[in-house]
């Protein structure tokens, strides 16, 4: 005979791992910069997403650049749900700092409805210090970053244009960490 859960038949071969399994598995303090891996949601639109991203980049162990917009701090604190700090780096000028980064070495990818896109399922992961750069919901990329990066596109069979910017780059991260 099988166990119920909330009303329905549990599988017997499906077992839900308790909290403290899963505290003993994961990381006891955030992690400081590894400088390995950075979303940048350099253009943003939505404060909301910044927090959703900030937890994706704790999940994967990724660091998060923001620029520095008046309303910026507020979003990230409100939506911060993490019990640590996190990585944050603090961008003043986009571009420039896209274009430093690309001389450093590092790779610059970004999610960017664009020709000669990779496509994400074809999304090697980060070898090298990568940034996965995301642009606003309404108007994308800026024309001016766009040389500064290799497109990455998630394919999508519906009728929308695109993801939400926290949807995005969550996939994206995940695919650059290696986890998915």
């Amino acid at each position: 005979m099988t166990g119920v859960r909330a009303g329905r038949p549990a599988s017997p071969a499906l077992r839900v791992r308790p909290r403290r399994e899963l505290r003993r598995q994961r990381r006891r303090r955030s992690h400081s910069c590894w400088d390995h891996l950075i979303a940048a949601p350099l253009w943003p639109l939505h404060g909301a997403n910044l927090g959703t991203l900030l937890r994706t980049c704790d999940a994967v162990g990724a660091c998060l650049a923001v620029p520095r917009l008046p309303w910026v701090p507020e979003a990230l604190r409100r939506g911060n749900t993490l019990r640590h700090p996190a990585c944050v780096h603090w961008v003043g000028d986009p571009v420039s700092w896209l274009e430093r980064r690309r001389a450093e070495g590092g790779r610059v990818v970004g999610v960017e409805l664009a020709e000669n896109a990779v496509r994400l399922a074809d999304l090697p992961p980060a070898r090298t210090r990568t940034v996965a750069v995301l642009g606003h919901e309404q108007y994308g990329i800026p024309a001016e970053a766009l040389d500064l990066l290799d497109a990455v596109e998630i394919p999508m069979v519906g009728t929308g244009h695109s993801l939400n910017v926290a949807v995005a780059g969550s996939l994206v991260l995940y695919k650059l960490a290696g986890l998915v």
